[in-house]
């Protein structure tokens, strides 16, 4: 891991953006980590829309986490900002965008390229950068993840064992090969689900949700579109970490 720059933000907040190989990512840790015992970690999952566009709710919620006493990281996911795209995934949007403007059903074939390529290559790296992260002496851990492309975070709670609770965010197409998957998923979980979701399949959130193998597993629905979980969901979620990391 090789830090490329260091900010202050107001509340307390140190920003270093880092590189781990090609990946590009950034971390937040809270002033008094660097004067305190190592803080537990959140991994900020995102959609793959890029670092820099995402950047001021990644901020955001890497803000309200120091609040709580937490640090919070994220990196780029593959095919996304500068790094080189994944050629059947790009495929895979021009043939989801083909489906949802003629009114089609979305084909697995399509979900499973649009969604598997990131969870395949994207994981590894997540796993990568926690390695380095733990590495540092501000931060020692419980690690939960939080957000983003759900199969990711899946994937994520079943291979890797340093993430002890995660938030999950229903707003992506599920490859059905997760469902099996999300059997598997034994930590605790907290599920955001925007009822009015346009680009979301309500019924195979609910599966899915319904699918995880955890006994200790919420699912928080709420009126709205995609973005507009509401901020008594979001207190609801940082709830959740406080009792599982702290």
């Amino acid at each position: 891991m090789h830090f490329t720059s260091e900010q202050r933000l107001d509340g307390g907040v140190i920003e270093r953006e880092f590189t781990l190989g090609e990946i590009p990512g950034i971390l937040w840790t809270p002033v008094a980590a660097s004067v305190s015992a190592p803080v537990p970690l959140i991994l900020l999952g995102h959609p793959p829309l890029g670092l820099r566009k995402m950047y001021p709710r990644l901020a955001g919620r890497a803000r309200h986490a120091a609040a709580d006493g937490f640090a919070a990281a994220t990196i780029e996911l593959p095919g996304s900002g500068d790094r080189p795209r994944l050629a059947t995934v790009e495929q895979a949007r021009v043939d989801l965008r083909r489906a949802l403007k003629a009114g089609e059903p979305v084909a697995d074939e399509i979900i499973d390229a649009l969604v598997l390529p990131l969870v395949e290559k994207s994981v590894p790296e997540w796993q990568a950068a926690l390695d380095a992260l733990l590495s540092l002496p501000e931060i020692g851990g419980p690690v939960g993840y939080s957000g983003g492309v759900i199969s990711i975070g899946t994937r994520l709670a079943v291979v890797e064992p340093r993430v002890s609770a995660a938030v999950l965010f229903a707003g992506s197409f599920v490859p059905r090969v997760m469902f099996e998957e999300a059997r598997r998923v034994t930590i605790p979980l907290h599920v955001l689900l925007q009822w009015d979701d346009e680009g979301n399949d309500r019924q195979a959130a609910l599966d899915l949700f319904d699918a995880f193998g955890t006994k200790e597993k919420t699912l928080d629905a709420n009126m709205g579109g995609h973005t507009g979980v509401p901020q008594f969901a979001g207190d609801a979620a940082a709830r959740f970490f406080t009792r599982h990391l702290s």
